[in-house]
């Protein structure tokens, strides 16, 4: 079960998480905009560049990296909405409580360690 103290310490964290996870996609936002830029200009034959990285390298890598921001934010968002329904920190199996210590290390869990063990999660 956790306090009102810890309930403060998660809401921070979510906060947290999702005010890093917004400036990382946007971040990422600004760098494919710059790639989508140099590659409607006249570039050389950049895939034989001795001189660096690609530019289909570094497209691939902003899009990972944007993608995963946005999956994390997904993950964020649905436990925000949890916690404004009351049911943050609930496993969604077993009704039970959410340990601190997951919640800590995952704080967009939705699973005991014991059912996400049997989920495979």
């Amino acid at each position: 079960m956790t306090t009102a103290a810890h309930r403060i310490e998660l809401r921070a964290l979510l906060d947290e998480l999702r005010a890093g996870a917004d400036a990382r996609l946007s971040a990422m936002d600004e760098t494919i905009a710059e790639l989508r830029a140099d590659r409607g200009s006249a570039v050389a034959d950049d895939e034989h560049d001795p001189e660096g990285v690609t530019l289909s390298g570094e497209w691939a890598r902003a899009v990972g990296l944007q993608e995963a921001a946005r999956r994390e934010i997904f993950e964020i968002d649905g436990a925000l909405e949890r916690w404004e329904a009351g049911a943050y920190g609930v496993c969604v199996d077993c009704g039970r409580g959410i340990p601190i210590a997951r919640l800590r290390a995952r704080p967009f869990a939705t699973r005991c360690v014991a059912c996400a063990e049997k989920a495979g999660a």
